[in-house]
């Protein structure tokens, strides 16, 4: 029987899940620290799952091969496999990123029917693509077949230009991320901002941050990928200035605020840094600084489905009555709840009690 004809994927076991997550740990090996969530609460971060190496655009740090646009999509039920492989291997709730190339350069009808099946089966479906093809019509026949997240890619090593005048800046291309918003809004979608950092954007990244500050009503993550020496790409080695601490110290000036970032861990740390944050009022404060406090939680509640995918009235179902069960927490929310508050309260009423969620990757591959 054909994946297209059957579409049930059988639930992995508690002991299955268990043993994915054993192997998480013994894969990060000594990085696998009391604040890592992977082994914990997930088992990856996420998955790429490339359906096409086609792109409308030539990259100045392009990892694809210079034969990529000759490449063959691979066929629609090789496809659905890999994405069966991924529940085998990870579990239900993984998320997984639909990209390429930029993966609506695909059939339409193709690329529904992919970002279907992985919802049916129960991942967590993103579209990562530099934007050009996800027309507002594009997005929403997605998400009404399970979409959860759709990720752009605008920066400067794309060379995009606009009536043949090339945009040469990071704030010259706010005026297309801009637009992005618009298509996304109101679809249901997380909106995601990926941005290459080379040493002719370096110094725009604190005015890329006050951007993306100043619109988490319809963002809710940005990643900062580091340069690499990877594909086709022309620039080839990064500038030395171009490092995880420099680019970490430009968001901190960009956010006005000093960063946490070691108190939560994705992966290993050599790659990853990753930091949730509330933005009130345009002002960031990070989620959490109490290293201690979040080790012990991860520890406490690992295994427990804390995906946003839920809902916040389920989220907040299942943290309350986590929370029920195990009276030594009572007072360390209450404690920590207590002194956010009193951090955030005066730009709380400024901003009439709206609260936002920005989580920033840096991404070191």
């Amino acid at each position: 029987m054909s994946h297209t004809q059957n579409l049930l994927v059988e639930k992995p076991s508690l002991s299955d899940l268990q043993a994915q997550m054993r192997t998480t740990e013994l894969r990060l090996g000594d990085r696998f620290t009391p604040n890592q969530i992977l082994g914990r609460l997930s088992t990856i971060g996420c998955v790429a799952i490339e359906i096409t190496q086609k792109c409308n655009l030539d990259c100045t740090l392009c990892y694809l091969s210079e034969h990529s646009q000759q490449v063959a999509d691979i066929p629609l039920e090789e496809v659905f496999r890999r994405l069966d492989n991924v529940i085998t291997h990870y579990g239900r709730g993984t998320h997984v990123q639909i990209t390429g190339g930029d993966p609506t350069l695909r059939k339409h009808s193709e690329l529904i029917r992919i970002v279907e099946y992985a919802a049916q089966v129960g991942l967590h479906p993103a579209l990562f693509t530099n934007g050009i093809g996800a027309t507002r019509k594009l997005l929403r026949q997605l998400a009404e077949v399970g979409l959860c997240d759709v990720a752009f890619h605008v920066d400067t090593t794309q060379r995009r230009k606009q009536n043949g005048v090339e945009f040469k800046s990071e704030a010259d291309l706010n005026s297309i991320r801009e637009d992005y918003l618009q298509r996304a809004t109101g679809l249901g979608l997380m909106v995601i901002f990926n941005t290459t950092v080379h040493k002719d954007n370096f110094l725009e990244i604190p005015t890329l941050v006050e951007f993306f500050r100043g619109h988490t009503d319809q963002i809710g993550l940005v990643s900062f990928q580091l340069q690499a020496d990877t594909g086709r790409g022309e620039w080839r080695e990064r500038d030395i200035i171009i490092n995880k601490q420099s680019v970490c110290q430009q968001i901190e000036r960009g956010s006005s605020a000093d960063l946490p970032w070691d108190v939560v861990q994705v992966g290993h740390s050599d790659c990853h840094f990753y930091l949730p944050t509330l933005v009130i009022n345009e002002t960031v404060y990070p989620l959490i600084r109490d290293k201690q406090l979040c080790a012990d939680f991860l520890e406490d509640f690992k295994g427990i489905n804390w995906a946003r995918q839920q809902g916040s009235l389920t989220l907040a179902k299942t943290f309350l009555g986590a929370i029920a069960v195990r009276p030594k927490w009572w007072g360390r929310v209450l404690t920590q709840s207590f002194s956010l508050l009193a951090r955030i309260a005066a730009d709380l009423v400024r901003a009439r009690g709206k609260v936002n969620k920005l989580t920033i990757f840096v991404q070191n591959f």
